[in-house]
């Protein structure tokens, strides 16, 4: 039977066709698969909702076929949406968390089992009643003690276990919570639309300065990508700009929602008053692009940068709350003032 290694964006990187105990089992794990008994097969590790990691699968391929194994291939390289992806993404999460917090509730229910064996076991001897060594009933009590050792132990190991497994279950439903964190999804917009320019250059061609010499600028042409390199750099392309307009459709209700606030150069004036810890509050003493100035937070010679999307807080030079409304500031002046 043939070995098919399999790709699509739900389901990630898998092989069809293994058996247990067959010699494609060393070659999968050196090639850095896993065995997941939820799917019941071998599998690449994040390969869900990403590109093919061609360099695994031809590697495990070539592999496989030196072994003398018949390997086939089946890719199909198209993206789910960002909206899809996010919603299974979600569904996953509260299905582990449910599954986690069934799991604590029955080693629980293990522990107290235990417990309550355990201390039925050492009812049935009188309180601090030895071990009579010599006599005829030491073997017997000896073993009785063994049990009430066990059931302690079980108890005990069952209640770390449930307090793992609560963990677990507690850490996985703040999965979700902590994606969703306007700091985090502003970062993570950040980093898309880095990684959506880097795409787009090659796409459009560019040049790049190598050095300069005499005053003339030495460049360095490169057109614009084309065939095999191009359909990829496009379907790329497009992967990104569907997850930037998801993830900004997200800030954005989180904006409206009062959750998050845009601060940014259009709305911080030199001389203002900012908190990114909700403790202490520093002068800005320049604007930039994507963060202020403030002076040293340990009290140096030297300035720190505080990025917009750290910061907690806004006042004015009279330390007047400032609010970010539809874009643009307002300043809460008391009506005493």
């Amino acid at each position: 039977m043939a070995l098919v290694i399999i790709h699509a964006a739900a389901e990630g990187t898998l092989i069809e066709g293994t058996s247990k105990g067959d010699k494609s089992i060393p070659i999968l794990k050196a090639n850095g698969w896993r065995w997941s008994r939820n799917l019941g097969a071998w599998y690449v590790q994040r390969s869900r909702d990403t590109a093919p990691k061609w360099h695994v699968i031809n590697a495990t391929a070539d592999a496989l076929r030196n072994a003398g194994f018949t390997v086939d291939i089946e890719v199909d390289d198209t993206y789910r949406s960002t909206a899809e992806v996010e919603a299974d993404k979600i569904a996953r999460q509260e299905d582990r968390v449910d599954a986690l917090t069934d799991k604590a509730h029955t080693l629980a229910a293990r522990e107290d089992a235990a417990d309550q064996r355990a201390h039925e076991l050492a009812d049935r001897v009188p309180f601090g009643q030895p071990i009579l060594v010599d006599h005829y009933s030491a073997p017997k009590m000896r073993k009785h003690y063994e049990k009430v050792h066990k059931a302690s132990r079980d108890a005990l190991d069952a209640y770390r276990a449930a307090q793992r497994a609560a963990g677990r279950a507690d850490a996985a439903a703040k999965t979700t919570e902590y994606r969703y964190n306007p700091n985090v999804v502003a970062r993570r917009i950040e980093k898309l639309k880095a990684d959506q320019r880097r795409t787009q250059r090659p796409i459009d061609g560019h040049t790049r300065t190598l050095f300069v010499h005499d005053g003339v600028k030495h460049v360095e042409a490169h057109d614009a990508a084309t065939g095999t390199y191009r359909e990829n750099l496009d379907r790329e392309n497009g992967h990104l700009l569907d997850q930037i307009e998801f993830w900004s459709g997200v800030y954005d209700q989180l904006v409206d929602d009062g959750v998050a606030v845009p601060y940014s150069r259009e709305v911080i004036v030199k001389g203002d008053h900012i908190t990114y810890d909700g403790a202490y509050w520093h002068p800005v003493v320049r604007i930039n692009a994507k963060s202020v100035t403030i002076p040293s937070i340990v009290g140096g010679s030297w300035t720190d940068k505080v990025p917009y999307i750290n910061i907690r807080g806004l006042r004015d030079d009279k330390a007047h709350p400032v609010t970010i409304v539809d874009g643009a500031r307002q300043v809460a002046v008391p009506e005493n003032a």
